[in-house]
């Protein structure tokens, strides 16, 4: 059983596709300096910017606040509700969103305010205080296809999975996100959590034109967790930004050995292939890219989505039907090739559809509103009867 809390947050940056981050080779002393307006850079580890910043680390007062919220707590599920209130309540912690209030779990316990990634370390320090299973959980939201060339804009959302001793499993954000929303979860480790702490300070760098500190910070990430691709990505752009394109390649390609799939790693590719008029490698992957879109089931899906707002119903439908042949079990893509059917006039074939989404909808939330929408498709058949 899937239990969820109502509390949820935004990433607070934007990265490619998540894959499974196996243990990958990797040596510090293997990553090429950055070399920009003549100067070479050298990764430090002692600089004062790199220290360790504890990112779980409790201080007396967080552990005092633990105590007092949930000391008198009897059982685990106990527990956790009562420090969900007290996190959130107005009368104690009130912890509100800011999607800039990015740090370390005692940066927002002081502050009162996080973006998703520094609530998932302030819950899962505060949530161990107090004796709960918690974790970092990676959550992949339904692809948003911008078609910029073939660029897509994929939003990605960090929370804290809490395990009870029966198994039952919560997850804890600021901001709840729909089932219909979620393509895909993992729990991560702890040293995956770490390495964005380092990209966001990374990519707030780079946004202020700190190319520099941006560079070390990333390389720092990648000691933690290197293999998280979305990082070879990040420090791909640096390179490309100082110019050194084959380092550029070197750290994309990095990316593609992790996963084969990363389609941000893929639309660097072909930008860096453009800028440096390499056209034979840049066809190939726009070709790639091209492929990889036509294998999507939720790209399908975003142009259906286009389709039904133009009214165009028969190539919504076929878009929908493309979707779910790639993704037969999911629910939404099931129900919206039955609401193109119902458009078209086939109500035989709409409830046949929404029925079977139904059938594989996993939150009753779902199931109330397919039901509803299949309640009004047989009234309407009944009224023309």
């Amino acid at each position: 059983m899937l239990a969820r809390l109502a509390i949820t947050i935004a990433i607070a940056v934007v990265l490619g596709a998540c894959a499974n981050t196996p243990d990958w080779a990797f040596d510090i002393r293997d990553v090429p300096p950055l070399k920009l307006d003549g100067r070479i850079y050298s990764y430090d580890p002692q600089s004062p910017d790199l220290r360790d910043p504890e990112i779980l680390m409790v201080t007396q007062e967080m552990r005092d606040f633990v105590e007092l919220y949930t000391g008198d707590a009897n059982n685990s599920h106990n527990k956790l509700m009562a420090l969900h209130r007290a996190i959130k309540g107005q009368g104690a912690l009130a912890m509100h969103y800011d999607p800039f209030a990015d740090g370390t779990a005692r940066d927002a316990f002081t502050r009162g305010s996080a973006n998703c990634l520094s609530y998932a370390h302030l819950f899962t320090a505060l949530a161990r205080e107090a004796g709960l299973n918690a974790q970092y959980q990676w959550l992949e939201v339904r692809p948003e296809w911008h078609r910029m060339g073939d660029r897509v804009a994929v939003q990605l959302h960090v929370n804290v999975q809490v395990k009870m001793r029966d198994s039952t499993e919560y997850m804890v954000d600021i901001d709840p996100l729909t089932r219909s929303e979620v393509a895909g979860t993992r729990l991560m480790r702890d040293e995956e959590g770490f390495a964005l702490y380092y990209n966001n300070l990374a990519m707030n760098a780079l946004s202020v034109d700190r190319p520099v500190q941006a560079w070390q910070q990333l390389v720092r990430g990648l000691e933690e967790a290197p293999g998280f691709s979305q990082l070879w990505v990040n420090l791909g752009a640096i390179y490309r930004y100082a110019g050194q394109y084959a380092e550029a390649e070197q750290a994309y390609f990095h990316a593609l050995e992790i996963d084969d799939g990363d389609r941000s790693a893929m639309n660097n590719l072909v930008v860096l292939y453009e800028l440096q008029g390499r056209n034979h490698e840049q066809s190939y992957w726009e070709d790639r890219l091209e492929r990889y879109l036509n294998l999507n089931p939720y790209y399908h899906a975003s142009l259906g989505d286009a389709a039904m707002d133009k009214e165009n119903w028969l190539a919504a439908y076929e878009y929908y039907e493309r979707a779910t042949t790639l993704q037969p079990d999911d629910s939404l893509l099931i129900y919206s090739q039955g609401l193109a059917a119902h458009e078209l006039g086939n109500d035989d074939e709409a409830e046949r559809l929404i029925s079977r989404a139904i059938e594989r909808a996993s939150f009753q939330v779902e199931k109330r509103r397919y039901r509803i929408q299949l309640r009004i498709i047989r009234e309407e058949q009944a009224a023309v009867l």
